[in-house]
């Protein structure tokens, strides 16, 4: 099966994700497409059943006050692709359990972080009382922002909700009516060239076996047919013209190399694929005045 976004292929990892499976019933993957609604029903079963797990395998590397923007290790005090946040009210989309927000409040800003997922919300309550950093936190989903207009000068998302939703489009649209005028939305998600390959961390991972253009999403079922997980691709030409389309320029389109000093594999992030395939898109995008 294809792993979510910072998912695991090694043994280890797997048995973990396996929890998720067993606890949604899960038994294989369907080849068809899902709507709105099911995406995010099923983003909402997938994230709260896994999330226990996924926090206590990647947690000591996302932290509780770090801003890590992929499995690169891509660090917002080093690489500033928010700029200088003091005092601006930024909105974390897909906060899981929200150390970005919380790098962000001790940076002086005013953050908010969303996430579908009441289960990655308690992590995120749990990151708030060990740091004593309390970032609000709201329960929704990136297509459809709980908030009126004009209420943030910035938005992010490090690998939350973006890939996610049927209709990336439409978190593009969500974010601008969100957005102040020249508001700045910055996004990282899997790399789109990513889904030609296997979720593969060694050599099997570098050797093409599906088609770029295909938009088909990759959708896990159960016994009834209901998706319980479903993870959807575009193509970096898709992704520039939602971006386009919903009012934003596109600044700067970020696709970050793997460090020498890297040495771990993170599900199918891996210093072998690392140095041959970018991993992460991360794109900047600023709203017009």
């Amino acid at each position: 099966m294809t792993n979510p976004a910072f998912g695991p292929t090694d043994e280890a990892a797997e048995s973990q994700h396996s929890n998720a499976e067993r606890i949604l019933g899960t038994i294989g993957v369907a080849s068809r497409a899902a709507g709105g609604t099911e995406s995010r029903s099923a983003s909402r079963l997938w994230w709260d059943a896994d999330a226990d797990d996924y926090q206590a395998e990647h947690g000591p590397f996302l932290g509780d006050t770090e801003f890590v923007w992929c499995p690169e290790r891509l660090l917002e005090r080093e690489a500033n692709l928010l700029g200088d946040v003091k005092g601006a009210r930024v909105l974390e989309i897909g906060c899981g359990a929200a150390s970005c927000s919380r790098w962000l409040a001790g940076r002086g800003a005013h953050p908010v972080g969303l996430d579908i997922s009441g289960g990655m919300l308690g992590h995120a309550r749990a990151g708030n009382e060990r740091s004593g950093i309390h970032v609000p936190l709201v329960q929704g989903s990136a297509d459809m922002l709980p908030f009126a207009a004009d209420s943030f000068d910035v938005a992010c998302s490090a690998f939350g909700g973006v890939p996610f939703v049927a209709d990336s489009g439409a978190v593009m649209r969500e974010v601008a009516r969100s957005l102040r005028p020249g508001g700045l939305w910055v996004f990282a998600v899997t790399h789109p060239i990513r889904w030609v390959f296997p979720d593969d961390p060694g050599p099997r991972g570098l050797t093409a076996v599906g088609s770029y253009f295909d938009r088909s999403p990759y959708v896990e079922i159960n016994g009834t047919g209901r998706a319980t997980y479903v993870e959807h691709h575009r193509t970096l030409g898709d992704y520039v013209t939602q971006i386009n389309e919903a009012g934003f320029r596109l600044c700067d389109l970020v696709e970050p190399e793997w460090p020498d000093d890297l040495t771990e594999t993170w599900g199918q992030w891996s210093p072998l694929r690392g140095r041959t395939l970018p991993g992460t898109a991360i794109f900047r995008c600023r709203l017009a005045e």
